[in-house]
Formats: C-alpha cells, structure tokens, sequence
C-alpha cells in the first residue's frame, strides 16, 4: 500500500500539474478573492458532514461499546483524525482507518469489534457512494432534459455505474461467507511472522458476521453516511454562489456525487490530490461551469480541508505525545520496584 499510495502521489501530482499550466492561475486567484472571508463558513459547516458520520459509527459500535467508552465527543474526534489522516497525510485511503482502529482501542475496546465496525463503515461507505452517483445520475438527466447538463456525459458515466454494480455486492457476500480476515493470514502469513495470530483472523472475521446481521446499526449508519455525502453539495452550491456563478441544488449534488466517485475510484491517490481537480474541470463542464471556475471550486474545498485537518492532526500529535509519556513513566516507575 505504501508503494501504492507513492506511486498514486505522483501520477496525481503529475495531473495537478498539467492542469495548472493549462489554466489562467491569476483568474483562479482572483474568483477565491471574491470570495472573500465568507469562504471560512465552510470550515465550520463541516462538522456537520463528521458528526454524521460519528453518529454512524456509534450504532455500529453500540453491541460492542453498551458503557460508551467511546462515547459521541471522542469518537467524532477520532472520525476528523481519520478523515485528516486520508486527505492531508502520504497515506492511501485506508491509512485514517488504521489510525482510528488504534484511537478507538485507547478507550480499551477490543482490537477485532473495533476493526470489524471500521471495516463495515467503509463497505457501507462504498454501498452509499454507489447510492449518491444512482443518485446523482437520476438528478443529471433532469438536468439535460432541461437543458442545464451535457446529455452525452451522463451516457458516458452511465456505463462504467451500471457494469461496477456487482461491486458492492460482491464485498458484502465475502465479508459474510468468505471468513477474508482467515483467508488473507493464511497469504500474508510467511511475511508477517507472528504479528498477527490466526486467533485474531478468526475473531475478526466472527466479529465481521454478527455485525452483518444487525441490519437495523448498519442501515442507520449508512442514512447518515448518505446524508453527510449530500451536505457536501451545500460546499459548492455555496462556493459557487459567492464566486458569481449560482447554480441549482439538484446541479451542486450531481457535480458532489461525480466527484465523490472518482475520488473513491483512485483511492490510492493521496487525498484524491489531481484527481479532484480534474474530476472538477471534467464534470463541472458537462453542468456549465468553465474549467477555471471549477478549480477554484477544488481550491476552495481544499482550502477548508487544510483549515479542517491541520489542527486535528496536531491534537491528535499531541494526545500520541502525552500517551507515549505516561507508558515511560509506568515503565520507569516498574523498573524502579
């Protein structure tokens, strides 16, 4: 995955590139101007789209979690870390995941119900992804019938939706019957030694099952993972609107559900560096909107990701610090006795 995500770091770059000596950077300069300091409400509104996602993680972690050890605050705390860790750090998507298996056993939860509840959010993420673009697509041809989208883009789109289907379906039926966690030891057994147990395979993939039988935790979760992806339409509705160039609700979902596919199609990508940006200049012309225009839109977004993550990231640092102090003091405190 490391090399994975170093490769996917430079082709993105690559891209980013291309697309700055392609555009007109002082006029991009210029549209976030006129945006002016309104821009930084988004900063807040974000939290909206965590606390979601936390409320999800939650229900999920209720039959595991029934003292609340990892109550509300902590775990939306630990979703921003998450969240920070994939969008600003050298890390493939699934490094925030890791890291939020590690925050959550701080409060002395049990390393396989942890993970299994990291996992099922991330399917169910995957399942709402495809719910968002089904949605996105249905909106897009509303849109061309009134004239406002490219009616040959959602042609193009619809294709690739239609074949990847089986996709999350496919996940499902594996996690449930496949015992993977057991699978995947036995294949990464020579390399990783003793590291991982069997046992602990086992467990996981136990865990996995039963949390795939609390249909009702998994479906509220994923309502809530379905509702935070649509409030990131409300960001470029609103960029849009102070940028000059007002666009309708259903168009601003539409452009968030594409962009929220490819970003997830290149999930190796680095927090989607390039990838959202030419997904931005790709789509946002089909619905209108000039290629500079649509990159000032991506700056926007990752502007609030900088101003949302960057201080996340050094609580997160911070609590690392002050954990790793008081394991040396117990251990100096053992050695002393």
């Amino acid at each position: 995955m490391k090399r994975a995500a170093r490769i996917g770091a430079l082709l993105g770059l690559a891209l980013l590139v291309i697309l700055a000596v392609r555009s007109d950077l002082p006029g991009i300069a210029r549209t976030l101007e006129s945006g002016g300091w309104n821009l930084l409400w988004l900063v807040p509104y974000r939290t909206l789209f965590y606390a979601l996602y936390a409320v999800g993680w939650v229900i999920l972690l209720h039959p595991v979690d029934p003292q609340h050890r990892a109550g509300f605050p902590y775990v939306l705390w630990a979703t921003m870390v998450r969240d920070a860790v994939d969008r600003l750090l050298p890390v493939a998507s699934v490094g925030g995941s890791v890291v939020g298996v590690r925050l959550l056993r701080w409060r002395g939860l049990a390393a396989p119900p942890v993970a299994a509840s990291v996992i099922i959010e991330i399917v169910l993420t995957l399942i709402v992804v495809y719910l968002f673009i089904a949605l996105g697509l249905i909106l897009m041809v509303e849109l061309s019938a009134a004239g406002f989208a490219n009616r040959s883009t959602y042609g193009r789109l619809l294709v690739p939706f239609l074949l990847s289907l089986p996709v999350p379906a496919a996940t499902l039926l594996m996690l449930r019957y496949g015992s993977v966690a057991e699978r995947l030891h036995k294949l990464l057994g020579p390399w990783l030694g003793d590291s991982v147990r069997v046992e602990d395979a086992a467990a996981l993939d136990a865990e996995l099952r039963a949390s795939l039988r609390r249909v009702r935790n998994m479906t509220l979760a994923g309502a809530l993972q379905l509702l935070a992806f649509a409030s990131g339409g409300f960001e470029i509705w609103f960029a849009l609107r102070l940028f000059g160039h007002p666009v309708s609700a259903p168009s601003a979902l539409v452009l968030e559900s594409l962009i929220q596919a490819v970003r997830h199609l290149a999930f190796v990508v680095p927090g989607g560096i390039g990838v959202q940006e030419a997904g931005f200049v790709l789509f946002g012309q089909a619905l209108g909107i000039d290629a500079d225009l649509a990159l000032a839109v991506s700056m926007a977004k990752r502007m609030r990701e900088i101003a949302c993550g960057i201080p996340v990231l050094i609580s997160w640092q911070w609590a690392e610090g002050v954990r790793l102090q008081r394991q040396m003091r117990f251990r100096s405190g053992q050695s002393r006795s």
